[in-house]
């Protein structure tokens, strides 16, 4: 027991010491109590109270007041037991209101409420100090004086002044405004106090001229219905008062200068709702009880009335007072709508029924100045943590504190510049409704969150506060957006707008915070609902998706290769990027976690997916069978051609050729893509590249003089173009290409700019207007054909015309062409050419064998080699006898792409070649370098006899 209590006393010395330091570190931090009971205190009492509730009950009278109060007080709890779950589901800085909803909802939402809310908080400021500065000007009109003799004008010099101040107190710190606070609260509690006594004490003669007669039935009965004046109705009425209600997000807003935010916040607001709910259906009840709507105000107004009974009697109705004989008509100014006096026409009601009125008068200057010192804290406040998180361009610089409080004082300026422009208006009943669709907005996302946090059931959801129910909160939310509506449909119509806007420009603007948002957690809710969903739905041609998976490596190395699969995907079907890692595992770790790739793909609706192996085969094996979810998997398989074939290591050069069989023998279609310059950006070792590329390294394709001028030799004759050449500044471009800095800060389209000329026209936003060449040879199930056709329905695409070339025969030449039209325009695509080609197997120039001859010359088996087997790379004599007429189509294919090719040809699709089993690597790789070598951009591609096109709408 010793030891136990003995690590008690230590953990509390600890922990003593630790608040001593956070207090010597920081400002000063406030309980439950003072932090937030007694804010929302002052602000939900606030104007409302004495100088607006008797007009409320005049004109809803005593049962729709009622109805108004508890209303609003429904609304406010709802937000409340919503608010009080989100605050107590994890740490809660500063920010109030804003800091809940944007690590709720994300800085989407977060951002345009914190921006309406901020700015809301600041108007309240400017209806309290109106409040304030309107019973100042009537002390000033009861005594016959004034400023200038304009009420309206008096208002705003008073309201002007009495913001100075208040700025002046909050500059001095946090703990003086809190001090004040408190001697406010003092004084707003003796005034309720002086009102309630003052209803029992007898009234005097005077008073009851001016209205206030004391508790009688009569008098309660004829004030418990409605008798809406000038133009007002309930919604109206509602409008006014429900700022009053507002105030609960008084302690929210401070949150970050709370001691512990999530027991204070819904402690404090909870019973400040109850507590002031109360006093004002109280005071609501003995205003209607004890005063009348209309009164004169003069010594004998009942003589002036008696002389008009004819006119006068059908609207009389007699009040008697403490059995008094004498009644009280409804007096003569009613008829002219000139009464001083009563719940309808004096704003002060309240104080002529209080024991002592200038109790009432000092607790009106302790309601309004409280409330406004509240919201001038409050608007600073959550304006400088908005501006802290960087959601919007050219506010950080209101995001600075100053002091151990972090005051944010150039917020603090902002905000009274607000409230001195909106005091202006002098008009307490024209302010207080612009406020209220702001605040309902906030208290909107305030249940939608808690509702929608709810519903995603994500595991991090775990409020402590056990005292709500989503089903609650969404009928907060739908509450809330129908009192916006009822109060003002044009007011909500354009708070609704402003909240659109700024939520569509964050979203724009992409910032990449992680909040973990209840939409995260819908978004992976909703994926793996609908690809559940979708594994259960059977497959159809008519909803085929080119589903690709390109062999890319580091995707943001090669941009070319993976932006032409993205032209063919364009968001509308899967696209994913795999980099096979040789090497062990631990060391390839930051590699198959890569962000930077992760970024970069993400502008080109991408996935990224790394895996370790010992091969680059087998690794794209393992990639091909597990790759993808449910349907959700790659059913082509895109590579980029390997153009150091002729150099490189000839069991990787195996491998790729494998790389192709294998995925056809799992049934995927294939494609091997070949750019004339290839598609490597960053110059790195062959070694390397072959754990990471499948196209070869840059230095690779960059060929030494020898080799070029062996291969240029061979074919000179057949060439259009000059061999490839990679200048300097062409490796400096590629060199910051590889840069990840560079890659980050990017576009996906300014990628494609780069090296224009030798990209061609991948990824750039420039329209196109030449041709894509489609040989269709063979009948691979229509995917040869279908992604030419889907390529150029894209944007940059949809100026080039499609040239279908077909194999056919002389006899047949018009039979084969009225079939290929009737089934093209069957499967309704659209071509600008339609080529048969006639004379595919005529021989070939014997220049062009002859150079075939030359290029394979280094890949020939020698004696040791000379009986050919399976997997075997280098070409024996009967191999190349046994393809001979194979060969000798695949070279007068050649001839003929030569023949048909223009300077307007922007890509090339043909069947691809199978690499058959039988087959050397030496001769596949000659074969597939005979038909792309010296072309425009050219995509070698097969189906897997799956149909892809279906003649049925």
């Amino acid at each position: 027991m010793g030891n136990i209590n003995l690590t008690k006393t230590k953990r509390t010395k600890r922990q003593e010491r630790l608040a001593k330091r956070r207090k010597s570190e920081g400002g000063p931090k406030f309980g439950w109590i003072q932090g937030v009971l007694v804010r929302c205190l002052l602000n939900i009492f606030g104007v409302m109270l004495f100088i607006r509730l008797s007009w409320v009950t005049g004109q809803a009278g005593i049962g729709l007041a009622t109805v108004i109060i508890l209303l609003s007080m429904v609304v406010t709890i709802l937000s409340t037991l919503s608010m009080s779950a989100i605050c107590t589901n994890g740490e809660v800085e500063g920010g109030g209101a804003y800091y809940m909803i944007s690590r709720s909802l994300g800085p989407e939402f977060g951002g345009a409420i914190g921006i309406i809310f901020s700015l809301a908080n600041a108007v309240a400021a400017a209806m309290y100090i109106v409040g304030f500065a309107e019973t100042v000007v009537d002390l000033l009109q009861e005594t016959e004086k004034a400023i200038t003799g304009n009420p309206l004008h008096d208002i705003r010099i008073i309201g002007c002044c009495t913001a100075v101040v208040l700025l002046g107190i909050l500059l001095i710190g946090m703990e003086w405004e809190a001090k004040a606070q408190l001697v406010l609260l003092v004084i707003l509690l003796a005034a309720i106090v002086n009102f309630v006594v003052g209803t029992f004490i007898p009234p005097t003669k005077e008073k009851q001229d001016q209205g206030f007669v004391g508790y009688r039935a009569e008098v309660f009965a004829t004030n418990f219905g409605p008798d809406f004046r000038k133009g007002e109705d309930f919604f109206s009425i509602f409008s006014v008062f429900f700022p009053a209600a507002t105030g609960i997000l008084a302690g929210a807003n401070i949150s970050g200068d709370l001691k512990n935010p999530q027991t204070a916040i819904p402690k404090g607001t909870l019973l400040a709702i109850i507590l002031t709910g109360i006093v004002y259906i109280l005071m609501a009840w003995l205003c209607g009880s004890a005063l009348l709507r209309d009164a004169a105000g003069t010594a004998r107004f009942l003589n002036d009335t008696l002389n008009n009974t004819t006119t006068m009697a059908t609207t009389v109705t007699p009040l008697l007072l403490n059995g008094s004989t004498e009644a009280y008509p409804i007096p003569t100014c009613r008829a002219s709508d000139s009464c001083k006096y009563g719940l309808e026409n004096n704003y002060g009601a309240v104080g002529l029924a209080s024991g002592f009125r200038p109790l009432i008068l000092a607790g009106i200057f302790a309601a309004t100045l409280s409330s406004a010192l509240a919201s001038l804290v409050g608007a600073p406040k959550v304006f400088q943590a908005v501006c802290k998180d960087k959601l919007f361009p050219g506010i950080f610089f209101f995001a600075k504190g100053y002091g151990k409080s972090n005051e944010p004082f150039r917020a603090y300026a902002l905000a009274f510049l607000i409230a001195v422009g909106v005091a202006c208006i002098a008009e307490l009943n024209v302010i207080a409704p612009i406020i209220s669709n702001f605040f309902l907005m906030a208290y909107t996302l305030i249940n939608y969150s808690c509702f929608d946090a709810s519903v995603a059931m994500s595991p991090g959801w775990r409020p402590s506060f056990k005292y709500y129910n989503k089903w609650l909160s969404l009928l907060g939310a739908i509450l809330c957006l129908a009192v916006m509506f009822i109060i003002n449909w044009w007011a909500a119509l354009i708070t609704f707008t402003i909240v659109a806007v700024l939520y569509v420009y964050v979203h724009h603007r992409k910032l990449g915070v992680n909040w973990g948002s209840s939409l995260q957690a819908h978004v992976y809710q909703d994926a793996l609902k609908n690809t559940l969903k979708l594994n259960h739905t059977e497959e159809h041609v008519k909803n085929f998706r080119p589903q690709i998976l390109v062999l890319s490596g580091e995707p943001q190395s090669r941009p070319d290769l993976v932006l032409f699969a993205a032209e063919i995907t364009k968001r509308q079907s899967l696209l994913m990027c795999a980099n096979i890692i040789q090497g062990s595992q631990e060391d390839s770790l930051d590699e198959q976690n890569s962000k930077e790739s992760d970024e970069w793909l993400y502008r080109v609706k991408a996935f990224y997916c790394a895996l370790n192996a010992s091969n680059i085969r087998l690794g794209a094996q393992s990639l091909q069978q597990v790759a993808g979810l449910g349907k959700l998997k790659p059913n082509i398989v895109l590579l980029g051609y390997k153009s150091d074939w002729f150099s490189a290591n000839r069991q990787t050069v195996q491998n790729y050729c494998k790389v192709i069989r294998d995925a056809l023998s799992l049934e995927r279609g294939v494609g091997v893509f070949r750019l004339s310059q290839g598609f490597d950006r960053k110059g790195s070792d062959s070694d390397k590249e072959e754990n990471s590329n499948m196209n070869g390294s840059l230095e690779n394709q960059a060929y030494s003089v020898d080799e070029e001028q062996h291969l240029d030799k061979a074919w000179k004759k057949q060439t259009k173009g000059e061999a490839v050449t990679i200048s300097m500044s062409t490796l400096k471009e590629r060199e910051k290409l590889g840069n990840p800095e560079f890659l980050r800060n990017q576009s996906e389209e300014s990628f494609a700019d780069v090296d224009a000329d030798e990209t061609n026209v991948f990824g750039k936003k420039t329209k196109q207007s030449g041709t894509i060449d489609v040989w269709w040879l063979f009948d691979d199930g229509g995917l040869t054909l279908l992604l030419p056709f889907i390529l150029s329905q894209r944007s940059n695409w949809k100026h080039s015309t499609l040239r279908i070339f077909y194999v056919g025969s002389r006899l047949t030449r018009n039979k084969d062409r009225e079939r290929m039209t009737t089934l093209l325009s069957k499967f309704r695509i659209d071509y600008s050419e339609l080529t048969l080609l006639t004379d595919l197997g005529k021989l070939p120039e014997q220049e062009s064998i002859d150079a075939f001859e030359e290029l394979t010359k280094d890949w020939r088996a020698t004696e040791n080699e000379a009986v050919p087997s399976e997997g075997a790379i280098n070409i024996t004599a009967e191999e190349m006898k046994d393809f001979e007429k194979k060969t000798h189509r695949k070279i007068r294919l050649k001839e003929l792409l030569d023949d048909h090719t223009t300077d307007d040809t922007n890509l090339i699709v043909m069947t691809l070649p199978i690499p058959e089993t039988s087959m050397s690597t030496g001769l596949y790789m000659a074969w597939m370098e005979v038909l792309t070598r010296d072309m425009p951009p050219f995509l070698l591609l097969r189906g897997n006899q799956q149909n892809v096109l279906t003649f049925y709408s």
